[in-house]
């Protein structure tokens, strides 16, 4: 799994035991989660209370996908 080292994201993961949010730079996750959906909610709720991106992981580590609740230097023409 490519984790970068941007420090305004939130990863969703696969770990021992379960599901996990972690941010770049981090030793170890604040809490592991017994399923994806409920990692995955509390790392949108971080993400967008730290105006971070959100990036969502499968169990292989790919990345399945992302969510922006930040300054967005590209937003969409409206």
């Amino acid at each position: 799994m490519a984790i970068t080292n941007k420090p305004n994201q939130v990863h969703t993961v696969h770990r021992p035991g379960g599901w996990a949010n972690i941010k770049p730079g981090a030793s170890r996750p604040q809490k592991v989660f017994d399923t994806k959906a409920e990692a995955q909610a509390a790392g949108r709720k971080t993400a967008i209370n730290q105006q971070a991106e959100h990036i969502i992981h499968n169990m292989d580590g790919k990345i399945s996908g992302h969510n922006s609740y930040g300054n967005d230097p590209f937003p969409p023409r409206g």
